[in-house]
C-alpha cells in the first residue's frame, strides 16, 4: 500500500506537537493554534479514531505562568516551572477538549516506565484502557522531577516510544519547519523538501546534523532518531509544519504535505520493542560488511565480524550496531563489557577460552535480544 495511502487508513494517531508550534516567538501562548490542534484531534476522535497527543510546552506555559522575562537556564528552575506550566497547559487541554466533547487524560512518563519491563507493560496498558474508554491521552515527560538519568531527553523521542507502545499506525510530528529537506534551507535557497525517506542513511542523518528551532530541545536530528524507532516498531511518521492551517486534517486526508517516512514490513513484538527502545543506547559496535549480512538474514552478533566498538558500556546494556559508514543496522542486549569486546573483537568464537578467564556465550549479541533497524 503507498504511504500516503496508508495514512489516510489509520486507526489509531500519535499526534506531537512542539513548544514551538505552543508559544508565540515572544515567547506567549498560541492560543489560536492551540484550538486548532485540539478542534483538528476532537474531529479525528468524532470519525472514530483513536488519538494521542504528546505535548512539548510545560515549561514554557510555566514561563508564561511566573511573568518571567525568558527561560531560565538551571535545571531546578527548569523543574519548578514544569510543574506550574504543566497545570496551565493542561487545563487549557481539558477545556478545549471538553468544549468538542472530549475527554481528555495527562499521562506524565519517564524513561522508568520503558526500562522496567513491568513499568512499559504497565504503561502500555494504561494508555489502550484510556483509549478504549474514549479517553484522549495527552503525554508529557515528567520533567518536575526526571533526571538526566531517567530522561528520555526530547519528546520527539517520548512521542516515538509512546507511538510504538501503543501499535500505533502514524505518528505524526508538528514543528516548526514542513520537513526534510535537501539541505538546509534557512542557507540553501536550492534546498528542496524530501516527500517520503524510505531508508535512513548516513546521508540523510548528516543532512539532518543541524539544531532546529531555539524555543525547543528537539531539532531535526532528533526527529530522525524517533523516525528510527517508529518505523522499526511498524508505525508510518510524517514530519510536518504546525503552523500549516488544517494540517492534521489534511495529512490524514493522504494529501502530500510534509516528510513520510514508511514503517519497516515487520512490526516489532512487544518485547523487542522495549529491548530496542526502553533502555538508553551505552555504546556502539562497529561491524565488517560480511557481518552486515549476516545480520540481516537473521544471525546473532558474534565476535569474528566486529571491527571495533565505542563507549564505556557493561554486560545487559543495550548498544547500537553500526555498518562502517555509521549507519545503524541494529541494537541489542550486549553479552559483554566493552573491555572484553574490544579484547575478542575478529576472533572466532572457539578461541575465547584463551582470551577469557570464565567461560562466555558464543554471541556478543543474540538474536533473540536484537532488533533490526532496517
Amino acid at each position: 500500500m503507498d504511504t500516503r495511502e496508508h495514512i489516510k487508513s489509520a486507526k489509531r494517531i500519535v499526534v506531537k506537537v512542539g513548544t514551538s508550534t505552543l508559544l508565540y516567538d515572544s515567547g506567549k501562548l498560541n492560543l489560536y493554534r492551540i484550538e486548532q490542534l485540539v478542534r483538528e484531534l476532537a474531529d479525528l476522535s468524532s470519525q472514530g479514531k483513536e488519538v494521542i497527543l504528546v505535548s512539548s510546552g510545560a515549561i514554557g506555559a510555566g514561563v508564561v505562568r511566573m511573568g518571567l522575562a525568558k527561560r531560565p537556564a538551571g535545571v531546578k528552575e527548569k523543574q519548578a516551572l514544569a510543574a506550574v506550566g504543566q497545570g496551565m497547559l493542561m487545563h487549557i487541554y481539558d477545556k478545549l477538549f471538553a468544549e468538542y466533547g472530549q475527554v481528555a487524560g495527562q499521562v506524565l512518563l519517564t524513561r522508568d516506565n520503558y526500562v522496567q519491563h513491568k513499568q512499559y507493560n504497565n504503561s502500555r496498558n494504561t494508555l489502550l484502557t484510556m483509549l478504549k474508554m474514549g479517553v484522549v491521552p495527552i503525554i508529557n515527560e515528567n520533567d518536575a522531577v526526571a533526571v538526566d538519568e531517567v530522561k528520555i531527553g526530547d519528546n520527539d523521542n517520548l512521542s516515538a516510544m509512546v507511538a510504538a507502545l501503543v501499535d500505533a499506525d502514524v505518528l505524526l510530528i508538528l514543528s516548526d519547519i514542513d520537513g526534510v529537506y535537501t539541505s538546509n534551507p534557512a542557507k540553501d535557497p536550492d534546498a528542496t523538501l524530501i516527500h517520503e525517506i524510505a531508508e535512513i542513511t548516513p546521508q540523510i542523518e548528516q543532512i539532518a546534523g543541524g539544531a532546529g528551532s531555539d524555543m525547543g530541545t528537539g531539532g531535526m536530528s532528533t526527529k530522525i532518531e524517533a523516525a528510527k524507532i517508529a518505523t522499526a516498531s511498524g508505525v508510518t511518521m510524517c514530519i510536518a509544519s504546525g503552523a500549516e492551517k488544517d494540517i492534521i486534517r489534511r495529512i490524514v486526508a493522504g494529501e502530500q504535505m510534509g516528510t513520510v517516512f514508511p514503517p519497516k514490513e515487520a512490526h516489532l513484538k512487544a518485547r523487542k520493542s522495549w529491548l530496542a527502545f526502553g533502555k538508553r543506547i551505552n555504546g556502539d559496535i562497529v561491524v565488517d560488511e560480511g557481518c552486515v549480512k549476516a545480520l540481516k538474514a537473521g544471525s546473532s552478533l558474534l565476535a569474528a565480524g566486529i571491527k571495533h566498538s565505542e563507549g564505556e558500556y557493561n554486560k545487559d546494556d543495550t548498544v547500537r550496531v553500526l555498518t562502517q559508514e555509521y549507519q545503524e543496522i541494529a541494537r541489542g542486549v550486549v553479552n559483554f563489557d566493552a573491555g572484553i569486546v574490544q579484547k575478542i573483537k575478529g576472533r572466532k568464537t572457539e578461541e575465547f577460552k584463551a582470551l577469557l578467564t570464565e567461560d562466555a556465550p558464543a554471541e556478543v549479541i543474540h538474536r533473540d535480544n536484537m532488533v533490526l533497524m532496517i
